[in-house]
């Protein structure tokens, strides 16, 4: 059954950057008057899905399968079962039997429908007070920090959200391209399925034909580095403590190298000494 509810809904506004406004706006009553018609809205959203198919799938019957032109095997004598082709849909490689074919899938719903059923969603959506009112979407630059900011301040960071704009603005639909759970299009473009695909809809005042008045705001400041020269005597003080401790470092290697060169020494005189005395021994054997 359709509610009707003819009570004027207002809602909150908001700037571009988040900020929430002092006065709220009025919905129009032509558009925003309660009206909630479920069966039409499931009847568009159907359409809708319907009309997004492209109707590609394809098969082949017995006849348009290439090959299968000659009979297999004569028709007596082999002792198996007779046939005709190897096309047959009971062969492997035959054909489909009643297989899907190209079509279109096509549903056509008449304007003054699609009109009542875009007219309830966005009734719905007034009604469970998802609709924010934007003052103006005045982006210089496609900046997707610029939307993401806005729907954080929004709180509606984790919620699907449409942003419907004034006309076409490149700038905006640019800087929510590459968010999943945002979708940009103009007022006129969206659709009921659009609608009720979201949880938050946010709606350019232009757009509903109201006008608010720009506040003057400054952006977010960003987030200030620590200076870098605050590091620096800490840095020095580090250094100059590492460089004794080097020199003690260096000094006890060298005293090791020297204790390693001082047994190869003795080892080296000890060698001699063996060889001085074999020569000695070898010559006294030679004059007996």
């Amino acid at each position: 059954m359709p509610d009707n509810n003819t009570q004027t809904q207002h809602v909150s506004s908001y700037t571009s950057l988040g900020t929430a406004r002092k006065e709220k706006v009025q919905l129009p009553e032509s558009t925003f008057d309660g009206t909630v018609n479920m069966p039409v809205m499931h009847k568009a959203v159907t359409a809708f899905m319907a009309n997004q198919r492209q109707g590609n799938a394809s098969t082949k019957i017995r006849k348009y399968v290439t090959g299968g032109n000659q009979k297999p095997w004569k028709q007596k004598g082999t002792g198996r079962a007779r046939q005709g082709s190897t096309r047959a849909p009971h062969w492997v490689g035959g054909g489909t039997v009643f297989g899907p074919t190209p079509r279109a899938y096509d549903h056509y719903v008449p304007r003054q429908v699609r009109a009542l059923a875009k007219k309830s969603a966005l009734n719905a959506r007034a009604n469970e007070g998802a609709i924010y009112v934007i003052d103006a979407f005045n982006f210089e630059s496609p900046k997707t920090s610029a939307i993401v900011n806005l729907i954080g301040r929004l709180d509606v960071a984790e919620k699907k959200v449409l942003v419907l704009t004034d006309g076409v603005k490149p700038n905006v639909f640019l800087s929510g391209r590459n968010l999943p759970n945002v979708h940009v299009m103009p007022y006129t473009d969206s659709s009921t399925y659009h609608i009720l695909w979201s949880d938050v809809v946010l709606v350019e005042a232009g757009a509903l034909g109201t006008t608010l008045e720009p506040i003057a705001e400054a952006a977010a400041a960003p987030k200030r580095e620590k200076p870098v020269t605050q590091s620096k005597p800490a840095k020095a003080t580090k250094t100059a403590a590492k460089k004794p401790a080097a020199k003690k470092s260096a000094a006890k290697k060298a005293a090791k190298k020297a204790a390693k060169k001082a047994p190869a020494k003795k080892s080296a005189a000890k060698k001699t000494t063996a060889r001085k005395s074999a020569a000695k021994k070898s010559t006294k054997r030679k004059e007996k």
